[in-house]
């Protein structure tokens, strides 16, 4: 089975490593108009990730990419005994707004976390806290988390309900902003392993150009995600 590995940008304050028992996890969208599909946090034992920068995505990493199907990735925890919360915002998590949930590791060695959730609308970008250490001494610890490409589809920014793997396209923009009739952004990514995802492109045009997205609403920067741990 392939390692669990996460992307991570994490600006945090460090406490000592080791087995957290009990933490509340905060997580706020900071994009102006994406999207997050329903997340997975999982705590883990070290030396799983759920994906690795630099190495190709796995089946379950792919189906969470490009169509925010979380499904894989769950069986792939579940088989390491991790303790983990799949979909604590209920659905999409939209821009501005945030998710909290609780976890308790007590009597587990999963001294690691992982967050994992989709853009939209994206093609294959995905939130990626990475396999951080848990902090175990009371107090906040605030990690700011990039966003990553999963390398296994072009980025053409084409509006089109697909989300399947291997299935080029866009699955949806919640928000209702986007256009139509665009005629592809990219062709296939000279990186196909993970990698940093350089961001939407988008036009002005709703009914053509080469994007269907608007690049007055879908742009976005790094970090997209920010994710607050609590340590009671």
């Amino acid at each position: 089975m392939r390692k669990l590995i996460l992307g991570v940008a994490a600006s945090a304050m460090l406490a000592p490593a080791a087995n957290a028992v009990d933490f509340d996890v905060e997580i706020t969208n900071l994009t102006n108009g994406i999207y997050f599909t329903p997340f997975l946090a999982a705590a883990h034992t070290e030396g799983n990730n759920l994906f690795v920068t630099g190495q190709p995505a796995s089946a379950s990493l792919q189906a969470m990419a490009e169509g925010g199907d979380i499904s894989g990735l769950v069986s792939d925890v579940q088989a390491l005994g991790a303790t983990y919360v799949a979909n604590p915002a209920g659905g999409l998590l939209a821009p501005a707004t945030s998710t909290t949930f609780n976890m308790n590791t007590d009597g587990t060695n999963n001294t690691r976390l992982s967050i994992v959730s989709m853009l939209l609308p994206t093609n294959d970008a995905f939130a990626g806290l990475n396999a951080i250490t848990i902090p175990t001494e009371p107090g906040t610890y605030v990690y700011n988390v990039n966003a990553y490409d999963a390398g296994t589809e072009a980025n053409d920014e084409i509006l089109n309900g697909g989300g399947a793997p291997g299935v080029p396209g866009m699955p949806a923009d919640p928000g209702g902003l986007a256009g139509t009739g665009g005629t592809g952004v990219a062709g296939t990514d000279f990186n196909t392993n993970v990698h940093i995802h350089r961001g939407s492109i988008g036009d002005s045009d709703p009914n053509g150009g080469k994007s269907d997205l608007d690049s007055s609403v879908h742009r976005w920067l790094n970090p997209v995600v920010r994710v607050t741990i609590t340590v009671n």
